[in-house]
């Protein structure tokens, strides 16, 4: 960071006590691995265009890359880069799945599906790793960029969004898209919608057959027999499906019309239903007082109150986050199950369990309790929150 000494003259200092190796590591990682979610391994691209178009192609991605990085908000949610999952029933989950299983047989060039409600994955047919990476992309880039009218987003990657050369629609003509549009900013629509779906990548006005289809490619399965498909993005009322349709080039109108009229009907009805599902299972505000984080490391399974975007918003500072992380650094050197119990200068109460690869935090302001009352305050948030998860003792 830039210091001013006492003459007047500014220098750079270097804080290495605010640098943790595992999150920086971890960017690095996340960094290669979005490139090659859209361009695909070094290999390959040295192979066909040789070292020159290689280093031509990381030129253009990561000029527009690096800067949606915010380095001085980087934390330990950024070195698990979990999925947030969205628990239903079993009777609202089985009507997701028999809707994916008949779109993707009505549609044979759809070769994996993923859906998601309000930023949480609930289906997925890709593999972990692959899902992990489009998951990071659709919750910090994509999504962000399509606010509702009135809202601004507060990312850097959405405020860019053509990082990825991802040129479709702008939020306010996308929901031109599909059978209706978007509603003014009074509440009236502007035109009566059979449904409420439009697509985030892919036609810019499905009413056009002329116009502009653009959507990214992405490469799956690198480490085996690696697929290039086109991915296409559809939105209604909080819920989004993930299209992977295989193709030398854009799928034609012809197959997004058709792809809109099957999907638009559906997914506004299964939207409306897990929202109605979501709002008898609301939790109470006394549930949401806790500042925690879990994350499995078998299915990539993150779960936390912290940064959240729904009220209430809550924020551990920086100091404790570094603390969470070093926590987790050591966790990751002993390969073994254990807990940590701190308690800090601010009389913060700091709790890091580690138990067969799931990862649990936990920053309680207690400052008069002793470690037998944070023991049983932890187990009273764990039976709230995590009741079907078995905790070692």
């Amino acid at each position: 960071m830039e210091v001013t000494h006492k003459d007047g003259k500014k220098a750079l200092e270097y804080k290495e006590e605010d640098v943790q190796d595992s999150i920086l590591q971890a960017i690095v990682k996340m960094a290669y691995r979005m490139f090659k979610l859209f361009h695909g391994p070094f290999t390959n691209i040295r192979t066909k265009h040789q070292v020159e178009g290689l280093c031509h192609t990381l030129s253009h991605f990561f000029t527009k890359y690096l800067p949606t990085i915010r380095l001085g908000q980087l934390d330990l949610l950024d070195v698990f880069n979990g999925i947030q999952f969205l628990p239903l029933d079993k009777n609202v989950f089985l009507r997701i799945q028999s809707f994916v299983n008949l779109l993707e047989s009505s549609f044979s060039s759809i070769k994996y599906t993923a859906f998601l409600f309000d930023d949480q994955l609930v289906w997925s047919g890709l593999e972990q790793e692959d899902m992990r990476v489009l998951y990071k992309y659709l919750a910090t880039s994509l999504f962000p960029s399509f606010k509702p009218e009135g809202q601004v987003s507060a990312s850097p990657a959405s405020s860019n969004p053509d990082w990825l050369l991802v040129s479709s629609a702008s939020p306010t003509s996308s929901m031109a898209t599909g059978s209706g549009s978007r509603p003014s900013s009074s509440g009236s629509a502007r035109a009566l919608p059979p449904h409420q779906g439009w697509f985030l990548t892919g036609p810019k006005n499905i009413q056009d057959p002329g116009g502009q289809i653009k959507m990214p490619r992405i490469f799956v399965n690198t480490t085996g027999e690696m697929e290039e498909l086109n991915l296409i993005v559809y939105h209604a009322l909080g819920a989004s499906v993930c299209f992977m349709v295989d193709g030398a080039g854009p799928p034609s109108y012809d197959f997004c019309k058709r792809l809109d009229s099957f999907v638009g009907p559906h997914l506004s009805s299964l939207a409306k239903m897990i929202g109605d599902y979501i709002m008898q299972r609301r939790p109470s505000s006394s549930e949401n007082q806790y500042r925690f984080i879990y994350f499995n490391h078998m299915n990539l399974a993150q779960k936390t109150s912290v940064h959240s975007k729904k009220p209430p918003h809550v924020t551990i500072s920086p100091d404790l986050m570094r603390v969470l992380s070093d926590i987790n650094a050591d966790f990751q050197r002993s390969q073994e199950d254990g807990e940590t119990v701190i308690k800090t200068m601010t009389d913060c109460w700091v709790v890091g369990r580690r138990s067969d690869q799931r990862e649990f935090f936990v920053v309680l302001n207690q400052k008069n309790a002793n470690l037998i009352e944070i023991s049983e305050e932890v187990k009273r948030l764990s039976a709230t929150h995590f009741n079907n998860i078995f905790f070692l003792d």
